[in-house]
């Protein structure tokens, strides 16, 4: 994951704790030599099945598994493969996982805010545009929507505001690379979208997008 995508402000409150008190919905893809091949991250959530009632991204869905009960839905996280494994279909294996582990629950469904991998390309353009963006051949455009819609996923609704970010100009100089001279909106590399800069006040904000998508069990 990109560097800056380690310090969301709401998920690293809750983030230790998937592991600790949610064990049996994490896992790793381990090859024959027990080499990690991908990491997947969820949570059980509380959805009455409307886009109405989805969480607020990313950053609602962890505070919601954490924080209400009567999970009937697993809410996919995240799934990290290095970048020299990627191409080899373990994303769609890992969310075959994700699917196979609410089942076992006896969850009616797997719910994604999904990170769309191109739009980094396309760091200006709304969420909402671009998740409605098709191929010729009628599939999504992006890449890793396309791997969710091909195991028969639907997409739900955009989320711009999924992730939340925020870190002093320092840390976000730090954590891009780059520098910010003055307070204004940057692109900064793998960025969905602009970091707001305020200079004055020493503070960057970011709020990442995603789009919500559903695999029903």
């Amino acid at each position: 994951m990109p560097e800056y995508n380690n310090h969301g402000d709401v998920l690293n409150e809750y983030w230790p704790r998937l592991t600790e008190t949610l064990p049996e919905f994490q896992f790793h893809l381990v090859g024959d030599d027990d080499e990690i091949l991908a990491r997947a991250r969820t949570i059980p959530v509380r959805w009455d099945a409307t886009t109405a009632d989805l969480p607020a991204g990313i950053d609602g869905a962890i505070k919601r598994g954490f924080d209400e009960g009567s999970a009937n839905a697993l809410c996919a996280l995240v799934i990290m493969v290095p970048r020299d494994l990627q191409g080899r279909g373990l994303s769609a294996a890992a969310v075959e996982g994700m699917a196979s582990i609410a089942r076992r629950h006896g969850l009616g469904s797997l719910i994604a805010p999904v990170r769309p991998s191109w739009k980094e390309r396309y760091p200006l353009v709304d969420i909402e545009r671009y998740a409605r963006w098709r191929r010729p051949d009628g599939l999504l455009f992006d890449p890793w929507m396309r791997v969710h819609e091909r195991l028969g996923a639907d997409v739900l609704k955009p989320e711009p505001r999924s992730l939340r970010i925020t870190g002093t100009v320092a840390e976000w100089e730090d954590w891009t690379g780059m520098t910010f001279p003055e307070s204004g909106d940057y692109w900064f590399p793998r960025s969905l979208a602009t970091v707001a800069i305020d200079r004055e006040r020493g503070r960057g904000s970011y709020w990442e997008p995603n789009v919500w998508m559903r695999h029903l069990l």
